[in-house]
Parts: structure tokens; sequence; C-alpha cells
């Protein structure tokens, strides 16, 4: 809320800063946006008066204005606003001045015119068109005849004032208000608000139940409704000084009538509504919830389409108002109104605010209600208003107050002890300052004269229900700053990960060491997504009762479709090359309420791993590249057993000759491979490869422990070795052999060839290997590797049946 520091002076006998004030705010009620004067960068505005014109004579459109500005001679304008009259005082920009934007103006010619200054409109001095009157929208905005030329316009307009931006939290709906802010400063410094309640002048010869009626069938939809009647008004400008209030709290000034209803709506915060009584379809008014399909034409000239639970104000059943948010069009305070029927209530905070959201309609006025309404001044609110329409818009006020439901002001009582509060505050506050404190809110206060306080909360902090919510007082009031200060209690063992969190964090320092960026994704997602890419597949996943969203529905059983989603949304951004990894829980339904949450690791890779440059060629990504990338990290993990990779055909989501799952033993760890393309293109995406891993799996495998050896300082020895084997012959089934037969001195065994196609058998391929020795404690001789090299081919020709090349 815009508060006017101007105005808070009304109620409130201030002597500090309002910088100071905000601060003060800030550290003991709520937040603070922004301190600010609409003044501020401004300046060498004054009040000029147009004495003379005459048109440009090189322009259609231009007027060649003299200007008093209070000195000897008038100066000399040139002005392009299709309103400026003589004899109309306005807003003068002398030269050298600033206006919005930080623009400087500066004496120069306009088409061979000599011009001084600037003649401005509202927005030209940093108005926005939110809060300057429509009338001069497209023109100048005209001075009170009583400004002096010369003056400084800031005071005229309300420039000097300073605002004070507050951000109110839900449960402070009292600040949204000047009477809730002026109670609370006057909290903080112990100071006396000096609220006069308004009498209303009523007209004895008409009564107001003649010409209203209201039936309230639902006390909770609306627990207040009272209404007024007004007749004989005339509408038309409010005076400046209600204008002044209304835009320095961001509202526009729209006629005195609703004018009036929004200042009182900014000091009590009681929304009120104002319906030309003429323009009503009856005169029997109603609130009920609407009928499912039924339109309504608001204030702002749309149609709404209601549902059942949308909450309405009629008139012989017909909407006229949605309760709490917005006017109907139709019954809107016009030029032609002359009688209006005002009202006040309460609506259903529940129902408004899930109306405004469904609609779109959130408002000043549905701000307060979803957030709460002091029902001790709602009759208040009404009789001010009523009385302000009738002194700046004509009229009689009828007799009385037409009431369909009333919610009595209650105040709550609530029982304290002294030793608690000191307690729960880390104070040593006596009874008598706790009283002080109570006394400064306004709060009654009764003590037994020992320990025990009894204390009355009034009406209009409605936000108060517990003794916490007195605790929080106290402390606020006393100072946040002046309670004492302790070092927390902590215990001397040492911090550390555990064994889980260790592994998590090694993973993900390996993915990224790889090359990977991390990425996370939602936990939910959609029932179809959550059934694609299981590594051991379930049929459904768990649903959500009451979901956010419906892409957010049930519980994710793999992390795959999540990256897919997000090399998706990079791919349409233009970004070509994506790695992406997540490790995170999936959620398997096994029976009962709740899921087996699993830790996951996955990755997506699309595009090119290392960009091209003048010594690389392009390469796309492919099955080898991600195989390398999980095979170092499953070797990083030190497993104890035997790793391979079967081919997998099964998985529908994923290409059936480039897919292998990941075996450890006998146990299915996770898979690798291309996603289907037919599953890329529905999301998107180019040719992307994929894994995921079990990390429980993982995390209870048994491993070895890492042992270091020292590098030999004896000279290795190699042999090279071609086969021709039969197609269905694998590169493990070969390795295993070699590693087999090739004697303790093999250090290594390197595939550095493959090839089919001409020249070769039908059937039959070539397989090339690099096989290294070497002795740890002595120089090898070329008969221990001959011999050795001897057992390796024999055994590959009897085994696999290979020719050697």
């Amino acid at each position: 809320m815009k508060v006017s520091y101007q105005w808070l002076k009304e109620y409130l006998d201030l002597d500090v800063e309002p910088r100071d004030l905000a601060e003060k705010i800030a550290r003991t009620s709520v937040d603070i946006n922004d301190v600010y004067s609409l003044s501020d960068g401004l300046k060498k505005l004054v009040v000029g008066e147009v004495v003379a014109m005459e048109d440009h004579p090189n322009s259609d459109h231009l007027h060649v204005c003299q200007v008093n500005i209070g000195e000897e001679d008038p100066i000399q304008v040139v002005c392009g606003a299709p309103n400026v009259q003589v004899g109309k005082k306005v807003i003068t920009a002398l030269n050298g001045a600033r206006i919005a934007d930080n623009v400087k103006i500066k004496r120069g010619k306009i088409r061979g015119v000599e011009s001084n200054g600037m003649l401005c409109a509202l927005q030209e001095i940093g108005f926005s068109d939110k809060i300057a009157p429509k009338a001069y929208d497209e023109g100048l905005y005209f001075l009170p005849t009583d400004a002096k030329p010369g003056d400084s316009v800031f005071s005229y307009l309300g420039m000097d004032d300073t605002i004070i931006d507050t951000d109110v939290t839900p449960n402070r709906g009292d600040m949204l208000s000047i009477y809730g802010n002026v109670n609370d400063i006057a909290a903080f410094y112990d100071l006396k608000p000096h609220f006069k309640e308004v009498a209303v002048e009523e007209n004895d010869d008409q009564a107001t139940s003649d010409l209203v009626s209201v039936d309230i069938n639902d006390p909770k939809a609306s627990p207040t409704y009272k209404l007024r009647v007004i007749k004989g008004v005339k509408v038309a400008d409010s005076p400046l000084w209600l204008q002044i209030r209304l835009w320095n709290s961001g509202i526009r000034p729209i006629n005195n009538v609703v004018d009036v209803t929004n200042y009182v709506l900014l000091k009590y915060g009681q929304p009120l509504h104002s319906y030309d009584y003429d323009a009503l379809p009856g005169h029997d008014f109603g609130v009920r919830h609407a009928k499912e399909g039924e339109k309504f034409t608001t204030l702002d000239g749309d149609e709404q389409t209601l549902k059942a639970n949308d909450l309405v104000v009629t008139v012989n059943d017909q909407p006229v108002c949605l309760a709490g948010t917005m006017g109907g069009e139709g019954t809107a305070v016009a030029d032609s109104t002359t009688t209006v029927a005002l009202e006040a209530a309460i609506f259903d905070p529940v129902m408004v605010r899930k109306q405004a959201r469904r609609l779109d309609l959130h408002s000043e006025s549905s701000m307060r209600f979803e957030r709460g309404i002091n029902p001790a001044t709602v009759e208040t609110a009404l009789n001010e208003a009523a009385e302000l329409i009738k002194e700046l818009a004509g009229g009689t006020v009828t007799k009385g107050i037409v009431t369909g439901s009333e919610k009595p002001a209650q105040s709550k009582q609530i029982v304290l002890s002294l030793a608690k509060i000191n307690d729960v505050l880390g104070t040593s506050l006596s009874l008598a300052e706790v009283e002080d404190i109570f006394r400064r809110l306004q709060f009654g206060c009764e003590t037994d004269g020992a320990d025990q306080l009894t204390v009355t909360v009034p009406a209009r902090r409605w936000d108060i229900f517990v003794a916490a919510d007195l605790y929080e007082e106290i402390a606020r009031i006393y100072g946040y700053d002046n309670l004492p200060a302790t070092l927390p209690v902590m215990t001397r063992n040492h911090g550390g990960l555990t064994e889980r969190q260790r592994f998590i964090r090694a993973s993900r320092h390996d993915m990224e060491g790889m090359g990977l960026d991390q990425a996370l994704s939602y936990s939910l997602t959609t029932v179809e997504l959550a059934k694609q890419f299981q590594i051991d597949p379930v049929a459904e996943p768990m649903k959500l009762d009451f979901p956010m969203s419906s892409d957010h529905v049930a519980t994710r059983m793999s992390i795959i479709s999540g990256l897919l989603l997000d090399v998706a949304y990079n791919v349409a951004h233009g970004v070509d090359n994506v790695a992406l990894y997540e490790e995170g829980r999936v959620f398997l339904p096994k029976g009962g309420e709740r899921p087996e949450e699993q830790e996951h690791l996955a990755g997506a890779i699309t595009g090119q791993l290392l960009t091209n440059d003048w010594h690389h060629d392009d390469r796309p990504v492919d099955f080898y590249q991600l195989k390398g990338i999980v095979e170092r990290y499953l070797h990083n993990l030190g497993l104890a057993g035997k790793l391979t990779y079967e081919a997998d055909q099964s998985r529908a989501e994923m290409h059936p000759g480039r897919t292998a799952n990941i075996m450890l033993d006998d146990q299915l760890i996770g898979f690798i491979g291309q996603v289907h393309p037919a599953v890329a293109k529905s999301f998107k995406i180019p040719a992307t490869y994929v894994f995921e891993l079990n990390l429980e799996s993982l995390m209870a495998a048994p491993k070895i422990a890492n042992v270091y050896h020292p590098i030999s300082k004896y000279p290795s020895i190699t042999r090279d070795i071609a086969l021709l084997v039969d197609q269905d012959v694998t590169n493990e089934m070969v390795t295993a052999i070699i590693n087999k037969r090739g004697g303790a001195f093999l250090k290594q065994v390197h595939l550095f060839d493959v090839y089919s196609g001409l020249h070769l058998p039908k059937g039959k391929k070539s397989l090339a290997y690099t096989l290294t020795y070497q002795d740890d404690h002595d120089t090898l001789t070329e008969d221990q590797v001959n011999t050795a090299f001897t057992k390796v081919t024999k055994a590959l020709e009897d085994q696999l049946s290979a020719e050697i090349r």
C-alpha cells in the first residue's frame, strides 16, 4: 500500500523524518518497497498563466503562448497541446528544468519561433497513465485558479508529499488502510491517534428502507451487508485535495462519488460500492452464488462467464456486481446519475479470492476482502462516505441504514503468563512494561498483580488468535533489536558427509568432469511420461489426489523423460549441442500409501560433445561415446562385480538396435542407448542418446578399495593380432579369452580396428587388437612374450574358430 506521510500526520503528531519512519515500519510491522516523492528528480516546474496565445505561423497545430510566471514580463512558449487556453493556470517547465525520465528543457526554436520552456501534461512530469485523471489524458493539466504564477507546482499537486510504499503480508490486512497504519505507528512512538467519527446529516423526510431492501440468505457468504441511499447528487470532478489523496495512493480519480468510495477504502480498509440507483433493475438487493454459465459484464467492459462457486450481488435476482471484486457496467455511477445506492459489506474471503484469481480481476477491493475486513468500522466507513458524497456532490442522505446481515465486532480475550513471555522472548520484562506495551497497542489488559495477564484484543486486529501472536506483538513494540542476543548451543562433534552423501557428490563431480551439465526437473509429471524409460518397468505410477496442474499429476519413475524436456527446451532456443545429467529420486509404487524412493542417475546428450575446430572434425555423439562416459563412471566406483552390456530390444522408447541393458553380475542396474526416433520426434528433438542407472544398487554393491601400484620402470612389449571371426562373435567374447589365456604379464587389450565387407567371406568380420605385455619386476624377453602370445592365438582358434590373419 502507498501510504501518504502527510495523510498520516493528519491523525498523528509525528515528529520523525519519513525515511526514518519507513525504516521503523520495516523493522516492526511490514516490509517497505520504496520511499519516494513524486517530485524526485524534477526541478524548475512552476505555475504559469497563459495570458495570450496565437497560432504558430509555420504549423497547423502549434500555438505561440505568452505565459506569466510571476516575473515582470511573460515568457514565450510554443505549445502543441490541443486544450491550451488563455486564462488557464498550467504546469510550466522553465529553461533548464528537469521533467520525467530526466529530460532537460532548453531554450530553443520550434519551426523558427523561439520557445523558452514547455507547458506540461501530468504524464510529462512523472504521473503514470494509471493515476492521471482521464480528462487530461491528451492535454495540459489545469491548476487551481488561485494558484500563484511563479510558485512551485509541487505543493499544488501534492508532489511534495513523501510516499511510503509498504509490502503488506497476508496476515496483516489491517495495514492496508491509513487507519491501521496510524494505530500501528502510534504504538511505536507512544502517540495518541486523533480520528474523529463523522456525523451523518440525514433527511428525516425520506427513509432508506422505503427505497431499498436487502435479503441475505447465506450469512457465511456475506456476514455483513449494509446500504445507504443519497438522493439529488450532481456528479462532477472531485476537489483537488481528494484527487491528490488518490493519485498519491496509486488510484486514478474518476468523479466525486467514486472518488469518495476509494478515499474511504484507503482510510478504513473498507471497500464500498456505489450504484446508480435509477439504473438498477429493481431495488431488492441480495447476495447469492452465481448460476453456472451466467453472463455478467464488469466495469471494464469485459463479459464474464460465471461459475456456480462465484459470488454476486443481485438486485431483483439479477447480478449487478461481482461481490468483493468488481461492479457491473450497467449500474456504474455516470455523469447523469442523481441517486446513489451505497453499499458497505463483508464478503467471504475465500470465495472472493478464488473468484478474483479465476477471472484475473484483482482489485484494491478484492485485495482487502481476501485479507479480512474490520467489522467495527463497516458502518463508520459507510456513514463517512455518505456524508462526504453529500458535501462534495450535493444531495441528501436518506434516513437510516438498511442492514441485510451484520457480523458483530467482537474482541478476543487471551490469557498470558509473564514468566512464559520472558521465557519465549529471552527477556526480563516486568509486568508494568508488558502492560505499557498493550496500552500503546490500545489492547485492554488486566493483571492479577503477580504473573497473569488477561489481554483483550480489539476486532481491528483480526490476525491475533493465540498467545504466540501476542508474544510477537510484545517483541515488535519492545523492539526486535532490543532482544538479547545469544549464541546457539552447539555440540563439539565434527561435521561431515555420510557415505551416501559422499557417493552422490562424487557421482555429480564425475558427470561434470566428463562435460555434462547438471539439470533439475520436476518430480511430478504426466502419467504418460512417468511410464516411459523405466529401468525395471512398473505398470502405473502413483497419482496425486489434488495435482497443481495437468502436467504434474503423477510421480516420476524415471529421470530421462524430464531430461528430454530440458533438451527440447534448449533445442527450441537454438542450442544444438546439449549434454545434461540429473541425479535425483524416482518414486516406484510398491503397494501402500507411500512409494519406494530410489536415487537414480541419468544423462542425455544430443549434438556434439566436443565442438569442431581446426584439428577436430564434426563428430555427433554416438552410442560408444556415451558408453565411454558410463564405463568411466562405473570404473571410478571400483565395483567388485562383473559389468556387462547386453543388447535389448524390449524397450519401446529406445532404438531397438542401439540399446543395451547394463548388468552387474546378474543384476540389472540400468540401460543405455539411443532414444527411438519416433519418441524423439514427439519431444521435437534430434537424435539423442541417454542412460539411466539405479544408484541404490550401485551403492549397495561390493567395492574394491583403491590400491596404489607403482609404475613399472621396465619396458613394455606389444603384439598386434588380426582375427577373422563370425559376425555373431562379440568383442567381449574375444577379450575374455585373451585375458584368460594371456598370462601374468598381459597388461592391456585394445581393439583398434573392425572391418567387414569387400574381400572378406560372407558372414565374417575382422577384429584387430593390440596386446601389451609388461613385467613389473624385470625386463621381458621375446621368448616369454612369444610363448604367452601363442597360447592366446591357439585359444582363439580353438574356441572361436578364429582365423589369424
